[in-house]
């Protein structure tokens, strides 16, 4: 990579909102990061404390809440995730037919989305052969590095 290409990649780092970029083939490895590497607070909100009180009784503290179960049982099969900050289209255009679709095999390579990044389309592949269980966003939703676009089934 020459150096005029690295301007641009700085260029285009430091002109978003991006603040880690990560570009890595065969023969060499570029990382750009942005901004400093303080972690920011984390705040946890607590459940408000109940007293129930009976006449002639000292206070008592409720007892606290139980622990609610999780929402959604994990997903079963190897997840999809995206590689970059973008758009998250399952189609080559608007009025076409989608990549794949739930229930369908596909081969190894094989394009399954598209990630729109400053006017860049990124094909996604798929890494293996497998079988598409769900398509977890929707058609032009933005998706964030790592977020969760398909799981699928190993095969």
């Amino acid at each position: 990579m020459d150096i005029k290409d690295l301007k641009t990649l700085i260029k285009m780092v430091t002109e978003t909102d991006i603040t880690e970029f990560e570009l890595e083939n065969a023969e060499e490895k570029v990382v750009i990061k942005r901004g400093c590497n303080v972690a920011a607070p984390q705040f946890q909100m607590q459940q408000p404390i109940s007293y129930q009180y009976a006449p002639g009784a000292a206070p008592q503290q409720a007892a606290p809440p139980a622990a609610a179960a999780p929402a959604a049982a994990a997903e079963e099969g190897e997840l999809v995730t995206s590689p970059i900050v973008g758009t998250f289209y399952r189609a080559p255009a608007p009025e076409a037919a989608a990549y794949v679709e739930v229930g369908q095999v596909v081969e190894k390579g094989e394009v399954l989305c598209i990630v729109e990044a400053m006017k860049l389309m990124n094909e996604i592949e798929a890494e293996f052969r497998c079988k598409i269980v769900k398509i977890v966003k929707e058609n032009a939703q933005p998706v964030e590095y790592g977020d969760t676009l398909f799981v699928v089934e190993k095969l």
